[in-house]
């Protein structure tokens, strides 16, 4: 589930935050992973979940991983246990989910094959889905700090796709996601130098390095949320409003039939979201104009900050997956 690349040889290829990877087997199962590590040290968090059970968020250690799922519940990471879990009955099968926490910019992740007793066909996906497109707050970025507080190791240590937002908001009505985000990433600015907005990159399997092209009609959602200007801070009206236009009218192109909602920067102060408030009602009002009855917006009930950086913490990305979630099961008959 994402924006997955397969090659000829059967491996499985993701840069996405959020991209999820669902497997049954039986008693237990051996998973090999490679991890791009494009800088020293730069590896990518991921979350595995057995059956129901409560998500394990483990960084990786290597640029090829191994992780065993025992059939007593424990998880070992490169031979080293890093979770003592219950009795799963060696006998029985069970659903893994691996969910990638980390965004394009910490480099893409291979799932390069699985060793078990038997792989089997795991369940079905939910008929519903949602994409999800945005920046940092998106991408789950600066949320969690359970293990590494704010301002200690790397600035991805607290990324965490899984709890994001977009991806509870999906948990909530039962959907697929997909999260098209990028850290930093605006509509006509973006921050940090970093030389690439969001309609650029939207086509992209890569979209930090803006490379690969991405087959759309591998997904087709019911529901796109745009949450983009955070990072282009306060931007002149036409120039922006402009560009928010011919980037649904792109998203469009793409899924003809999908409502497409345009929320307001969940972390924005006071004098940014008064802007969006009155951008995003002319954009609505735009489309709506040249014949697009399926745009509306949603104005977030307050700003969500308390996580690094400004951005909004655990807890916080569960409230706006509340709002969000209301929102969209009144839209949509959810």
């Amino acid at each position: 589930m994402g924006r997955v690349e397969r090659s000829d040889s059967g491996t499985v290829r993701f840069w996405s935050p959020g991209v999820m990877v669902r497997l049954k087997i039986r008693s237990q199962g051996l998973i090999f992973l490679r991890d791009q590590v494009p800088n020293d040290g730069t590896h990518n968090y991921i979350e595995i979940m057995i059956d129901d059970r409560a998500a394990l968020r483990i960084k990786l250690n290597r640029p090829d991983d191994s992780l065993l799922i025992r059939a007593n519940g424990s998880v070992d990471l490169n031979g080293r246990q890093i979770a003592v879990g219950e009795d799963m009955h060696s006998e029985s099968e069970h659903v893994i989910s691996l969910c990638k926490d980390t965004e394009s910019g910490i480099g893409w992740l291979e799932i390069t094959g699985v060793k078990t007793e038997a792989l089997l066909r795991p369940p079905a996906l939910p008929k519903r889905k949602i994409e999800c497109i945005g920046n940092s707050i998106t991408a789950g970025a600066g949320m969690d700090e359970s293990e590494i507080a704010c301002g200690k190791g790397e600035w991805y240590d607290q990324h965490n796709a899984w709890m994001s937002y977009g991806a509870e908001t999906a948990r909530n009505l039962k959907a697929q996601w997909h999260l098209t985000a990028v850290a930093g990433i605006g509509l006509v600015h973006s921050c940090c130098d970093m030389g690439i907005v969001m309609p650029e990159v939207f086509d992209k399997m890569d979209l930090r390095d803006n490379t690969g092209s991405w087959d759309f009609s591998l997904y087709v959602p019911d529901v796109v949320t745009v949450c983009l200007g955070q990072n282009d801070g306060i931007q002149d009206s036409t120039l922006f409003c402009g560009a928010y236009v011919r980037f649904l009218s792109d998203i469009r192109r793409r899924y003809p039939e999908a409502r497409i909602v345009c929320l307001t920067s969940p972390m924005g102060d006071k004098r940014l979201t008064d802007m969006q408030k009155r951008y995003l009602e002319a954009v609505v009002a735009a489309m709506r104009a040249g014949g697009d009855r399926l745009v509306s917006r949603y104005f977030f009930s307050r700003q969500y900050s308390n996580g690094c950086g400004g951005h909004p913490d655990l807890e916080e990305h569960g409230q706006i997956a509340g709002e969000l979630t209301g929102y969209l099961k009144r839209l949509m008959g959810w």
